[in-house]
């Protein structure tokens, strides 16, 4: 089973602005319209669009039929022990051609319990470019108050009961289930998460969005609401979920270690990791990837996106530049 570079994955007529930036990024042609999230290695599809969302291979295979297929040759024998054939893990390029809307995420016990899913949405982002990011409440908030505010689109004075953040280019941020955030206007970013596409929308004026209709999961604001935070976190809360620059090494706080695992790696002549499904996002390039059972090798420039089966190997990386892996948590670490 070979390593496998992916071309780019962007679902089209999305409800916020963007694309240009993955494309720049990628070394592709222009970008379509309002196509600003590229999900790569993605066996999830959109909510509501199936198959809208997930990869297919060269062959035209679905990767979530192929993972079903050989689950222990793309995700080995103690991942499958532990969660079956379940990759845990959802890995995009996502480019902000707008502030994006207020939003929170479900945890997974939530996610379970009110609408039948495997997963809630942790998530974690790692900044390629500059920018300000919402994150999170600077006070507490009675529901009722928070109901009304998104019944009115008070959505102004939300954004400013939130932390507003300036984080640099290289710095990565973990955003727990269940806080709100909002990524800023001209952010290009690789986000890891949970592999599900649940979104509780507060904000929706200005949007290509029916948040009345389409905010809340299909379970009404007043039971959505439940699974969002309305407590205020204090700034050193919010700066512990805030990491950077990390040179090489694991990006993410030990609290993000039951969702997924995300490491920046330098290359500077060759290195090895050990063999486990993961998404290797270039960032500095070229470098060439390589698997150890396989023997298959990739020269990858900037930009490229790997899939990595448990089957190709180790994984060996060689040239000068650096790069982003998102894999699944550790199997011992899962709860």
């Amino acid at each position: 089973m070979d390593l496998l570079q992916l071309p780019a994955n962007q679902p089209r007529d999305r409800f916020y602005r963007g694309g240009e930036r993955i494309a720049e990024f990628r070394g592709d042609g222009p970008a379509a319209p309002n196509t600003p999230e590229d999900w790569v290695g993605s066996t999830t599809c959109v909510r509501g669009q199936d198959p809208v969302g997930r990869t297919r291979l060269a062959d035209g295979t679905d990767l979530a039929d192929a993972v079903a297929a050989d689950p222990a040759g793309w995700l080995g024998d103690d991942h499958v022990a532990a969660f079956g054939a379940d990759t845990m893990l959802l890995v995009k390029l996502l480019d902000a051609g707008q502030r994006l809307p207020i939003h929170a995420h479900p945890h997974r016990t939530f996610a379970h319990e009110h609408l039948g899913s495997a997963h809630g949405k942790a998530e974690a982002w790692f900044l390629l470019t500059p920018g300000v990011v919402h994150l999170g409440l600077r006070e507490d908030i009675a529901s009722d108050r928070l109901l009304a505010m998104i019944e009115n689109q008070d959505t102004d004075e939300l954004l400013e009961l939130m932390h507003r953040i300036e984080v640099p280019a290289g710095h990565t941020v973990y955003v727990p289930p269940g806080v709100l955030h909002a990524i800023g206007e001209g952010i290009l970013l690789v986000e890891v998460q949970e592999p599900e596409d649940l979104s509780i929308l507060l904000e929706w004026r200005g949007f290509d969005l029916d948040g009345v209709t389409d905010g809340h999961l299909d379970l009404g604001f007043a039971t959505a609401l439940e699974a969002v935070e309305t407590t205020a976190r204090t700034a050193a809360d919010v700066a512990a979920l805030v990491r950077g620059p990390v040179e090489d090494g694991d990006c993410l706080p030990a609290e993000s270690a039951p969702y997924f695992r995300l490491d920046r790696l330098a290359v500077d002549g060759g290195r090895s990791v050990p063999a486990g499904f993961g998404v290797l996002v270039v960032v500095d390039g070229p470098v060439t990837v390589g698997g150890t059972a396989s023997g298959a090798r990739i020269d990858a420039p900037a930009g490229a996106t790997v899939l990595i089966p448990f089957a190709a190997g180790d994984l060996t990386l060689a040239g000068s530049g650096a790069v982003v892996l998102a894999r699944p948590p550790l199997a011992r670490r899962a709860s």
